[in-house]
């Protein structure tokens, strides 16, 4: 994406489901869950490179021996922070206590990290807040071992301040007004009801208070202090969480709106944000990893049953879309050729931009993530022009002799690599640097590869701001002296604010926004605006049930081609001398590539829980009032 969006975050947990000594005996490490733990975060850097965070658990520990172990960095590579740290307490452990090598419960006892449960998580930085206290997993303390809580995530509830205020109306007083601390503490509050109540059985059946800690342990319904502490969720998300004792969960919100595979054999139990993490770090096959389903948890006890119970009803499955075309590794098997299919179905509008004029025509995208969808519309214009040679064939069969043949076959599909991305550059400028000649220069160009007669076609995942298009990219372009400069956007226009995990909170930032407002002044539609904001602004108050997204209105007097012809003109300034166009993806094309994932509320403004509508208005609000805030 050529644009910079922050976005969702990734988690890992794996279970040991065997002692300690037989990973020691099988694999030659009893380090074994603390490698493959480094290895499924570093597999999902792509989804947080601000922050890392890991925590794991001893199973089965004496009293007074610590059982919890938790690391975290917000440093430059947080990843290689964490395993450094991790990798230097076990080397000084091991260096000093030397009779530990092949003594894998002194290791056990004696050194930090290792254990059987562990939690892993990578986070894009949100609400500017990159502080060590904002970095997952976070830990909620407490003597009694069941417990202790950690939690991490892959999420963003639209109603963090009604969830607030339930928690000080059960008499809590959080410490902060954050979505993971209060997912945590709701969480945490049902954990200390149910540990009460299970207690009181304990002491009604005649066990000791020592003895009860073990049955409690065991006894623990998870599904149902999720069920109870989800009840007002509103968001979109997947939820880790580890008890001091040794149970596990991953529980996935009811729309499918953030992702969550897993794997179960009987040496472990794995879960992941992406399904390629697991098939590449466990070497098990595609049809081996499970999608969780919608408002199910997977729930891995102490004792090592693994079991996916429903915690809340389903809705409709609405699983973000920007997953496939742009978040998630494109080396899983179904999102590659989702990808492909996007560049494929968005072929047609290519053409007609072109005037069909593929002969004078070079293919390349904006590095390296829209590689994929490329090579889905080059195989698309290489089918068109396939099509055009049978054609002509066909049509002078009687005339062609050898040579006129030869060189209609050697007609092909031009495609170059024209931009390259500078990485040193882009992390030099500061997102708030005015410096628009460095800004410029985010991108090179290879010169030489381009004609004057030329259409020079480019294709991206995505369009959102389109700042770096405007100061950089379509200006490298240019230099080349192409007649024409086309830029494919594989997905829709963005419409809307995202409110569920990625980073995209005000209207006024996106492109789509902007020349539809410049569109509606420049028709004198004006009262549309204040139509739309007079609406939104008499719906604050009411249950988000109720509430309607008035914001569609805002577009609904302008066809998608009027408005990319509008994102085309503010996207040119006046030092282009090339023909500019701008093609998006149609929501149709992008459900036809992308079955499996229908959440587009971004690109239709379809939100998938009642939250959503609440935040569009809310963010229509800020925009006409001027107010700089975000809108969840």
């Amino acid at each position: 994406m050529s644009d910079a969006i922050k976005h969702e975050c990734g988690i890992a947990l794996l279970r040991l489901l065997k002692p300690l000594e037989y990973y020691k005996e099988k694999y030659g490490t009893a380090f074994y869950g603390i490698q493959k733990m480094y290895l499924m975060m570093e597999k999902q850097h792509n989804r947080g490179q601000d922050g890392a965070g890991f925590a794991s658990i001893k199973m089965d520990v004496k009293p007074g021996q610590r059982y919890i172990s938790r690391v975290r960095s917000n440093q430059q590579q947080p990843i290689q922070d964490v395993f450094a740290q991790i990798n230097e307490r076990i080397n000084e452990e091991l260096t000093n206590h030397p009779e530990y090598a092949d003594d894998v419960q002194a290791q056990k006892d004696m050194i930090p990290y290792i254990g059987e449960v562990y939690l892993g998580h990578v986070r894009y930085g949100t609400f500017g807040k990159n502080s060590i206290e904002s970095v997952h997993p976070f830990l909620r303390q407490n003597n009694w071992m069941h417990r202790n809580l950690i939690v991490a995530g892959n999420f963003n509830l639209t109603n963090v301040q009604e969830l607030f205020n339930s928690l000080v109306e059960l008499g809590q007083h959080p410490k902060e007004l954050a979505d993971t601390v209060t997912v945590m503490e709701k969480i945490g509050h049902f954990l200390d009801d149910e540990v009460s109540e299970l207690y009181q059985v304990c002491k009604n059946e005649g066990y000791t208070k020592q003895e009860a800690s073990a049955v409690i342990s065991e006894r623990l319904n998870i599904a149902r202090i999720l069920k109870r502490a989800s009840k007002q969720w509103d968001g979109g998300y997947a939820m880790a969480g580890m008890f001091g004792h040794g149970d596990s969960f991953v529980f996935r919100d009811p729309a499918g709106i953030r992702p969550a595979y897993y794997y179960q054999d009987d040496e472990i139990a794995i879960v992941a944000s992406e399904r390629p993490v697991i098939q590449t770090v466990f070497n098990v096959a595609f049809d081996d990893v499970k999608e969780l389903d919608p408002g199910h948890a997977i729930i891995i006890k102490k004792n090592g049953t693994v079991s996916v119970t429903e915690i809340i009803p389903p809705t409709v499955k609405k699983a973000c879309s920007f997953e496939r075309i742009y978040f998630s590794r494109g080396s899983d098997a179904e999102i590659y050729e989702e990808r492909k299919k996007l560049g494929h179905l968005v072929l047609p509008d290519v053409l007609k931009a072109i005037d069909n004029d593929t002969d004078n025509s070079v293919f390349s995208y904006i590095p390296n993530t829209a590689e994929t969808s490329f090579y889905g519309m080059v195989e698309a214009a290489q089918d068109f022009l396939n099509q055009r040679k049978n054609n002509e064939i066909l049509e002078k069969r009687n005339t062609l002799n050898e040579e006129t043949l030869k060189e209609l076959l050697s007609v092909k599909i031009r495609t170059e690599k024209i931009a390259i991305k500078d990485a040193k550059l882009r992390t030099f400028i500061t997102e708030d640097s005015s410096r628009d000649d460095l800004v410029a220069h985010v991108y090179d160009v290879t010169y030489g590869v381009i004609k004057p007669e030329d259409n020079l076609v480019i294709i991206d995942d995505s369009i959102v701001r389109g700042t770096t298009l405007k100061k950089s990219i379509i200006k490298m372009m240019d230099r080349l002296n192409p007649k024409r400069i086309v830029v494919v956007s594989s997905a829709p226009q963005i419409r809307y604010p995202d409110c569920y995990g990625i980073d995209m909170a005000k209207l006024e930032g996106l492109v789509a926004f902007q020349a539809t407002l410049a569109l509606l002044k420049e028709r004198g539609l004006d009262h549309i605006i204040d139509d739309v904001y007079k609406k939104s602004k008499a719906q604050e108050g009411l249950p988000d049930n109720d509430v309607v997204n008035y914001v569609t209105e805002f577009y609904a007097p302008f066809t998608d081609q009027e408005i990319s012809d509008k994102i085309a003109q503010i996207l040119t300034t006046e030092d282009i001398k090339a023909e500019v166009k701008i093609i998006f993806q149609t929501v149709e094309n992008l459900h036809i590539a992308c079955p499996k994932n229908l959440g587009d509320w971004y690109f239709t403004g379809d939100y998938p829980t009642p939250g959503g509508n609440r935040v569009v208005n809310r963010a229509f609000i800020n925009f006409y009032e001027g107010n700089d805030a975000r809108a969840y």
